[in-house]
């Protein structure tokens, strides 16, 4: 996982694994590893940006609309958009403008290599 030139957006590396367990049963990560992988786990330990990514995940279409989101939540729209902005450049987000509307999709890589790290199905 790398920063991109575009700025804080989070590139990952591939989880290669054996078919019996997963890296962190195999072998101990690296230091490089573990603090690739942090930025993501400290973006999804948090409630609300966990519960946000599972409703991305689970929208029509795989992506939600930052309106639809709101409703999902008794938080405020700026506080939902600085949650949505965190999942974003830790890389675990995509998202794109349609007029005045920003839409969301997770990135499902990135889910899969941290499922794979932690031995989850990916």
């Amino acid at each position: 996982m790398s920063k991109s030139a575009a700025g804080s957006q989070l590139t990952l590396t591939p989880v290669e694994t054996a078919a019996c367990c997963s890296p962190l049963l195999r072998e101990p990560l690296s230091l490089e590893r573990a603090e690739q992988v942090v930025p993501l786990l400290k973006a999804l330990a948090d409630p609300v940006r966990l519960r946000l990514v599972s409703i991305v995940a689970a929208s029509e279409g795989g992506e939600a609309c930052v309106c639809d989101l709101n409703d999902s939540f008794d938080l405020s729209q700026p506080t939902i958009s600085h949650h949505l902005k965190v999942l974003h450049e830790a890389g675990i987000l995509d998202r794109t403008k349609r007029g005045v509307w920003v839409y969301y999709a997770v990135r499902r890589e990135v889910l899969a290599d941290i499922a794979a790290l932690i031995g989850g199905s990916a």
